[in-house]
């Protein structure tokens, strides 16, 4: 019995070694990995935290209150309110950091540090309100030079990307060559001369070679989730400070809370000092906002609100805890073009129309005809009615038939000016959203508030019928199409 105790005891001691030793040895490994094939998926997401960082600057925060939202075809087409729009605003950047926040996340299972494997639970944290935002703040030194290292990373790893498309399409050459010379036969191969493209490919491989050395290709997984986390959680606290004013439903961390895995989740106060305002009310633009009571909300877990969680808030109220299920472009209501779904075809009609207005020669037929098709059905009605009403007035123009359609043009000129814009900027939105996809270096010019999304669908389609009955009476005598007078 006495030796079997020894040996058991024996084989406790061996057996906790063991796995000690492979732990260590686990660790160690994964310490050493580096992200590989991985690194074009970091480099855009740290891309996009680049370009999240810099929007927060008091520059650009005020250049977004005092010209963006003061444009006219914003004021007038969507909102005059500063905080329906600011809340807007704070929505569309918290779900560009959430899509950071799953990838970092993703990464961070694969790190070898505990903290940075914990790093959703960090963030959920911050969000709850119990854990200290930063140590360090917006711009200064430390932070500046953790971005300046990352735009670095960035451009380092787009570079090989690009060098190593480069390689693939030589590389598709070299077995073209190598085949070709197979069946020239042996004499006539070796006369052939390819020491040119021989060296090319060679410096091509010594550049790929370079590229990984110097990009996030050659960082350790530790390494990148490190400056990631570390920029975000300076995103999150920039965004509290710059908001939260503004949008009551950005937690105000506390220093005396202790983290949610030493406490039950609780209610957690928000802004206590924004409690009296309790109306908030726009003067133009297609949502109206009941009265807000701002008091507390439930932060049980991060992700879209439960149904027990959306009672807790009042009607109309926009949710900031943004989950999959709750997108930025789901707060539309159906009173709103993107609520109805023709934002883009919208845009496009007006895009259209305001190219033909500025047309050197008058628009033929077809061109009228492919506008008109671009029209939902109620707005072909709608066209069609008015310029009926125009041909029935046809005759009492007379001699002033040129002065009339001056005036429409010095009328849709001026109209153009705001309703252009915004046509524009929902076209550039939906660009840059699919060139974010594509390549490292996409930097998002337009919010969502800029575009046709949040527009009165009444006030919309009421400036686009005035639009097209203007150019009919400009250039096609009253119709915008052959099938429009029939």
């Amino acid at each position: 019995m006495a030796t079997m105790s020894w040996l058991s005891g024996t084989s406790s001691k061996a057996t906790h070694h063991h796995l000690h030793t492979r732990s260590l040895f686990r660790l160690d490994r994964a310490s050493s990995v580096t992200l590989g094939i991985l690194s074009f998926e970091t480099a855009k997401t740290m891309c996009r935290l680049i370009h999240l960082y810099n929007s927060l600057s008091d520059d650009e925060f005020s250049r977004l209150r005092k010209v963006i939202m003061k444009s006219q075809g914003v004021a007038f087409l969507n909102s005059k309110d500063e905080r329906f729009l600011l809340s807007l605003v704070c929505a569309e950047k918290l779900e560009d950091l959430n899509r950071a926040v799953n990838t970092v996340s993703r990464l961070s299972q694969k790190c070898s540090d505990v903290s940075l494997i914990r790093f959703d639970q960090t963030y959920l944290e911050m969000h709850l309100g119990v854990r200290e935002l930063c140590k360090l703040e917006y711009a200064s030194k430390g932070v500046e030079k953790l971005v300046e290292k990352m735009e670095k990373y960035v451009k380092a790893t787009a570079n090989l990307h690009t060098a190593l498309e480069c390689l693939a399409e030589m590389e598709i050459s070299e077995r073209k060559i190598k085949k070709w010379k197979k069946n020239l036969g042996p004499k006539q191969a070796n006369k052939a001369n390819t020491d040119y493209f021989d060296e090319k490919i060679n410096n091509q491989r010594k550049q790929v070679k370079h590229y990984r050395d110097v990009s996030l290709w050659n960082q350790t997984f530790d390494q990148s989730v490190g400056l990631m986390s570390r920029i975000i959680t300076i995103i999150y606290a920039r965004i509290c400070v710059l908001f939260s004013p503004f949008v009551p439903d950005l937690p105000r961390p506390s220093k005396h809370i202790k983290p949610i895995s030493h406490q039950k989740p609780t209610r957690v106060r928000v802004h206590p000092d924004h409690t009296n305002h309790m109306q908030c009310k726009s003067k133009s633009g297609p949502i109206h906002k009941a009265s807000r009571k701002f008091g507390s909300i439930r932060a049980a877990k991060s992700g879209p609100l439960t149904k027990s969680d959306q009672s807790l808030l009042p009607d109309n109220r926009i949710p900031l805890n943004i989950g999959k299920n709750k997108r930025v472009l789901q707060l539309a209501t159906e009173s709103t073009v993107g609520g109805a779904g023709l934002s883009l075809r919208y845009a496009n009609i007006i895009i259209h129309a305001e190219r033909y207005l500025h047309a050197p020669t008058n628009i033929d037929d077809e061109a009228r005809a492919h506008l008109y098709e671009l029209l939902p059905e109620n707005l072909k009605l709608t066209v069609r009615g008015k310029l009926w009403g125009h041909w029935c007035t046809r005759g009492e123009v007379g001699s002033n038939g040129y002065s009339l359609a001056e005036g429409w043009r010095e009328a849709l000129e001026e109209m153009m000016t705001w309703l252009g814009p915004v046509a524009h900027d929902t076209v550039k939105w939906q660009q840059e959203r699919y060139l974010e996809k594509q390549r490292f270096d996409a930097k998002p010019t337009v919010m969502l508030f800029q575009t046709m999304y949040f527009s009165d669908l009444e006030k919309t389609e009421a400036a686009i019928v005035e639009v097209l009955v203007g150019l009919s009476c400009i250039y096609s005598g009253f119709g915008l199409s052959s099938g429009v007078k029939d």
